[in-house]
């Protein structure tokens, strides 16, 4: 199955399809950093800069059976100014998102933004879907599902043109049945938070500190020990190192690692990069999640 990555960012949502084993195709990304990043990483894809002269002639080269992207959330997200979908400059490239989607015609698309969207445009956005003949469920995924200590609630759309009967979940219902399986060290949270998704675990403190425990000794280990210590974890640098160990997981998260807080500095102090790589990593689409998403793509299909 392959796949092209609009509002691509740094290899999000790309980095996940790729080890549930989709093929990336093509990458829409505008910002000079992130192009940097997927050129490292995706040295032999596609790439277009920007999503409002996307495809270029012939469209046929840019057939793809799915296309992912989150576009801009700034309009959307209760953080901004609340311009919308409708009158946004940044969520209002939902319409070029739109158009590309008619224009290239998938078979499945996948859409990620803020939890705020399903309050400030998630009608639009499933209508026009609707309008342009496909089936759209959704569902809202936090980070801390595939095992991240903090939540980063996101809502992912996964639509599938009509007539191609995708079983994500079962008759009637309109979100996605399952989430990824929560780590053991997760408690549980009842009630609603006030983006109007569904409370999910939040980390257990004791478990955040054993994990920060054994960060410790991990960075005090040998070379050897090190590279041993941190196999078979989530946390990859490029999907290529994924590939090459093999491995292949059951479930997502059960085994993921993640550092209690990420090793990004948030002072400039003359590195090169470092604003832009926080506001990347801010951007980014959590790639376990992307994978989750995947592997429920791969499995519908077969």
């Amino acid at each position: 199955m392959t796949f092209g990555s609009l509002f691509a960012g740094i290899g999000g949502f790309d980095l996940g399809f790729e080890r549930a084993g989709l093929e990336c195709r093509w990458q829409v990304e505008i910002d000079p950093y992130c192009q940097r990043v997927l050129a490292k990483h995706w040295p032999h894809v596609w790439r277009h800069d920007d999503v409002r002269t996307f495809p270029p002639e012939p469209v046929g080269n840019w057939t793809v059976d799915v296309i992912c992207g989150g576009f801009p959330c700034q309009d959307i997200s209760y953080a901004g100014e609340g311009a919308g979908i409708e009158e946004g400059t940044r969520s209002g490239l939902w319409a070029e998102y739109h158009r590309i989607i008619r224009v290239v015609r998938p078979r499945f698309v996948v859409v990620e933004n803020v939890a705020a969207l399903l309050a400030r445009g998630m009608g639009r956005v499933l209508g026009d879907l609707a309008a342009s003949g496909y089936d759209a469920e959704w569902d809202c995924i936090p980070a801390s599902a595939v095992g991240a200590p903090h939540r980063r609630d996101r809502v992912f759309i996964v639509a599938h043109a009509k007539g191609d009967g995708l079983p994500l979940s079962g008759a009637g219902n309109k979100r996605l049945n399952d989430h990824p399986p929560r780590p053991k060290w997760f408690r549980p949270e009842s009630g609603r938070d006030g983006s109007g998704c569904d409370a999910k675990p939040l980390p257990d403190l004791e478990g955040v500190r054993r994990r920060k425990g054994r960060a410790r000794r991990i960075a005090g280990a040998g070379a050897g020990e090190k590279d041993q210590a941190v196999m078979g974890h989530a946390h990859r640098s490029s999907p290529h190192t994924y590939a090459a160990s093999g491995e292949q997981r059951d479930s997502i998260g059960e085994s993921s690692w993640w550092r209690v807080e990420p090793a990004v500095g948030r002072v400039a102090d003359g590195v090169p990069d470092r604003v832009d790589r926080l506001r990347g990593l801010g951007n980014a689409v959590v790639p376990q999640v992307a994978e989750w998403i995947g592997r429920r793509l791969m499995e519908a299909i077969a």
